[in-house]
């Protein structure tokens, strides 16, 4: 299978917003192990403007775009460089992709990205995606990186998009505020019932919710890729996803058949 793996910033750090290198440990053996058994796997990660927050000591994100745009950029170095280390003890080389809204506007580019993908793929590596935050404005800006991996999805035809976050599936209220609150294990349609399920997940690490995940499910199932919202803490639970399990909430695609 084609597997999309996205991770989100508060997945992948502490609380004092270094990098969490034992989970990242965990994720990487996963997802080699997930390549041994010949599946094709590309990663969405998070993390960047977090790892350059903490590589130049500061406290708090800075409010000036152009100091924006320099933290991704340092601190995107030292996340592949995290992920290389990691990836390559297992035996796999890492390849990095960054990209913007312009790459799902023209066509060229789009169909570009795509053979690097495949290229990639090809050559056995782990392609690493995010967003080019260090050269980005607004005109061209995806926003988050859960529609950032629907798009990938897309564009390599996934079978499968798992989206590794802090909550463990989709609710149908706010558990937090309702103990009786039930998660939703599989959507078969995605309606204004689910959407308005969304509320607002924020983390104060990331920037996504559960609206953008809704989002990218929109997008995922209907390129015809299966997305899962899951818990994160463990990341051999997508082990459970590979082998067909009921984990976290299952977005189906509008496959034929489905």
């Amino acid at each position: 299978m084609k597997i999309v793996i996205k991770v989100g910033s508060s997945t992948l750090t502490h609380d004092s917003g270094k990098f969490n290198l034992r989970y990242i440990d965990k994720l990487v053996r996963v997802i080699a192990d997930i390549k041994s058994m010949g599946h094709q796997v590309i990663l969405v990660s998070s993390g960047a403007q977090v790892a350059g927050m903490a590589r130049l000591h500061l406290k708090e994100k800075p409010a000036e775009l152009k100091k924006k745009q320099a933290l991704a950029a340092v601190g995107q170095c030292e996340l592949m460089s995290i992920y290389d280390k990691f990836f390559s003890d297992y035996g796999y080389n890492v390849g990095q992709i960054l990209l913007n809204k312009e790459v799902m506007d023209v066509p060229q580019m789009s169909e570009n990205v795509t053979n690097t993908f495949n290229a990639l793929l090809e050559y056995d590596c782990i392609p690493i995606v995010n967003e080019n935050d260090s050269v980005e404005v607004e005109e061209i800006k995806i926003g988050d990186n859960d529609t950032l991996s629907a798009v990938v999805a897309t564009f390599i035809n996934a079978d499968k998009l798992i989206i590794l976050t802090d909550v463990d599936a989709l609710y149908d209220d706010n558990p937090s505020e309702n103990e009786m609150a039930r998660p939703i294990r599989t959507v078969e349609v995605i309606d204004d019932y689910i959407r308005g399920l969304a509320g607002d997940t924020n983390s104060n690490k990331g920037t996504g919710g559960m609206i953008t995940k809704i989002h990218a499910a929109e997008i995922a199932t209907e390129a015809g890729t299966d997305m899962y919202i899951t818990l994160g803490s463990n990341p051999e639970v997508i082990y459970d996803i590979i082998q067909g399990k009921r984990i976290g909430t299952l977005f189906k695609s509008k496959k034929a058949g489905n």
